[in-house]
């Protein structure tokens, strides 16, 4: 589906559904949203702006040459964007999208639905005199997807201080194995984030250095990339915290473990003096005087006993109970 965003001469931005084999296209464009586009799609728009639009396998590549190229009459930007899977909150995926600017027109190809261009959208149609050009709306792009990437940090944050306390809360076995796996979660997503920061930092920072865009457009760039460093900064941290969180975990296991083996060991401890009584007196010898005492079974039964409580006695003053 290609979308087209045209600026009409009273100042009002128009969104058209073009149709690439038999509409003409309108002037004043700011915008082209190709979105699952047709192999005809792709060509109309190669043979009549002459991009040089980047394959699948190009769109994916991990170098910085294949991230971000400029030409005389174009930009090329191939950068992640954070998807949320459907019907799990938790899982996040770097999908990427190209973006494409030359005369002044903003052209980008992506093959999934993100909420961001529906974001982007509403704020174009509502406010039409802050998008001269594609280059604002290329501006704006960026500047709201790093506020998602802060939304998607602070709730992190929030679940990381929840999952803090509860290392420290009742536990069990299924709440040891429900914590792994939220912290588990929780540095996966991070370290999704962090991949999408990096790849945007790539993006902004070659990009205010080119000469096709205006200073103003510069000057904000500039900003969202602070605000950017920062967010770095933040998720670098958030990952040490989750780490923290893991090791205390883990020492917390190991505590309960070592408390078991202790109790166990304690138990050993208690009943070797009765075994050791019950087996002297279970040896087949002729002459054991004990054998033939009236109360001899009792006695040794309260023998037994009485040596089983005394270790336990000792223990618990010594405080390993």
């Amino acid at each position: 589906m290609l979308c087209v965003y045209t600026k009409a001469e009273n100042g009002l931005v128009q969104k058209l559904n073009f149709n690439a084999e038999d509409s003409i296209l309108p002037t004043n464009i700011l915008w082209m949203d190709l979105l699952h586009p047709t192999t005809h799609e792709m060509n109309y728009i190669i043979q009549k702006y002459h991009l040089d639009i980047p394959t699948q396998e190009e769109r994916e590549e991990i170098e910085l040459s294949s991230r971000y190229w400029e030409d005389n009459t174009s930009i090329t930007i191939n950068t992640h964007f954070l998807m949320r899977v459907t019907g799990n909150e938790l899982t996040l995926v770097n999908e990427t999208i190209t973006f494409m600017t030359t005369q002044n027109i903003l052209f980008t190809i992506r093959f999934n639905d993100f909420k961001i261009f529906d974001e982007i959208q509403h704020r174009i149609l509502a406010s039409p005199k802050n998008f001269e050009d594609g280059y604002d709306i290329l501006d704006k792009m960026f500047e709201v997807r790093v506020e998602k990437d802060a939304d998607i940090l602070e709730w992190i944050d929030k679940e990381a201080r929840k999952l803090r306390i509860n290392v420290f809360g009742e536990r069990n076995e299924y709440t040891y194995d429900t914590m792994l796996k939220g912290i588990s979660s929780l540095q996966e997503l991070n370290m999704r984030v962090r991949d999408s920061l990096f790849d945007k930092r790539r993006a902004m920072t070659s990009l205010i250095k080119s000469d096709k865009i205006d200073s103003d457009i510069k000057r904000n760039l500039t900003i969202v990339l602070k605000d950017l460093n920062s967010l770095v900064e933040f998720n670098v941290a958030q990952l040490n915290v989750l780490d923290n969180i893991q090791t205390i975990l883990a020492s917390q296991i190991n505590i309960e473990q070592n408390k078991t083996i202790k109790l166990f060991t304690v138990a050993t401890v208690a009943m070797m003096p009765p075994t050791l009584i019950g087996t002297i007196y279970g040896m087949n010898f002729d002459v054991m005087p004990e054998l033939k005492w009236e109360w001899g079974y009792p006695i040794v039964i309260i023998i037994m006993l009485v040596s089983t409580i005394i270790p336990v006695v000792i223990f618990k003053k010594k405080g390993w109970l």
